[in-house]
């Protein structure tokens, strides 16, 4: 069982809201995020040929800005990821045969989710709009290190209103996301149809 073929079982799970693949986060990347306009659920994919080497910083990532994180696993690695995993991370197991995952245990609200790690999902201009907005005059000269610091300090931005905002930006912005994967794929085809008629050429002469 494969990432791909996972995720093609994943994603009729995931109702409302959309979902984004490969969602830089922090130092990693999370495979599939479900983002509604309530919670965000981080979602971690692991096939048959895959390793469980990078999970500590995968959980240590996505601690740090998910309401809730799932890792997506095959029969083979269940057992011994159950020990790397607190209590409050969900497990969904997809088994060799049949196409529905299995549950194995609910994930629970996340209380670990900071204000710094949050707001580096979006783009620095985007953050300085909502703390200007929030009558932080001085955040349009801030650079992104000095953000980061300032929302690690302060008790002056509310998670709950930062957490709403990353979640309508991120929202806003798949349409985007969507349009500039279709033009990278359109890219790559055209690349691949210019060498296979190098390819042709070289063979004809």
């Amino acid at each position: 069982m494969n990432d791909p073929e996972i995720r093609a079982r994943l994603y009729p799970l995931l109702l409302g809201g959309v979902h984004i693949d490969e969602l830089p986060t922090g130092t990693t990347r999370a495979d599939v995020v479900h983002i509604t306009p309530a919670f965000m659920h981080g979602y971690e994919v692991k096939g048959d040929g895959d390793t469980l080497q990078r999970v500590k910083n995968q959980l240590k990532c996505y601690g740090e800005v998910y309401d809730f994180v799932t890792f997506v696993v095959t029969e083979k690695h269940l057992a011994k990821l159950l020990p790397l995993l607190p209590a409050w991370v969900g497990i969904l197991v997809a088994p060799a045969e049949g196409t529905a995952l299995r549950p194995h245990r609910e994930a629970r609200y996340n209380a670990t989710v900071q204000r710094a790690p949050l707001a580096a999902l979006l783009w620095v201009e985007e953050i300085k709009q909502y703390l200007l907005a929030l009558g932080l005059a001085g955040a349009s000269t801030l650079r992104q290190r000095e953000i980061a610091q300032f929302l690690r300090t302060t008790h002056t931005v509310p998670l709950s209103g930062l957490a709403q905002y990353v979640r309508e930006r991120l929202m806003a912005r798949l349409p985007e996301r969507l349009l500039l994967r279709e033009a990278r794929r359109a890219e790559r085809a055209r690349l691949a149809g210019i060498r296979a008629r190098r390819r042709a050429g070289r063979k004809r002469t």
